[in-house]
């Protein structure tokens, strides 16, 4: 265990909104557009991509950083859960939002491009309408 990485992209929307889509059911389903059920209560267990992502939420500092246990149904039972570190950072017209994933498995790196394929790019789709600033 123990491979890390960071990944970062803008985002067109308030950090806010973001954050609150994140830690939102219907918001963070609709951002990446797969199922989830998620929580923004610190403790609290959540569950994205219809249950592929399973983990607990630890530190919640609204609106700029969520810290949370995190893994997939690709982890072995003997693995530890890795920890993500979500930061949303004003920048220009949007928000940087830096995804710090760490405590992996060897298999890991794969959830490098896994989150700009899951997450960035849907939600620079979703945000990006007119849909995403008011709805999320």
């Amino acid at each position: 265990m123990g491979i890390e990485f960071e990944v970062s992209e803008q985002i067109p929307a308030t950090q806010e909104t973001i954050y609150e889509a994140w830690l939102n059911s219907s918001g963070h389903s609709k951002m990446t557009g797969s199922p989830a059920v998620v929580s923004s209560a610190v403790g609290e267990s959540f569950e994205a991509w219809d249950g592929y992502i399973t983990g607990k939420n630890l530190e919640l500092e609204f609106p700029r950083r969520i810290v949370q246990r995190w893994r997939t149904v690709e982890f072995d039972d003997s693995d530890e859960d890795s920890f993500l570190e979500i930061l949303f950072e004003a920048e220009g017209k949007g928000t940087r939002v830096t995804i710090i994933h760490s405590n992996l498995p060897d298999h890991g790196m794969q959830y490098q491009q896994g989150w700009i394929d899951a997450y960035f790019v849907p939600m620079k789709e979703y945000f990006g309408s007119d849909v995403g600033e008011s709805d999320a």
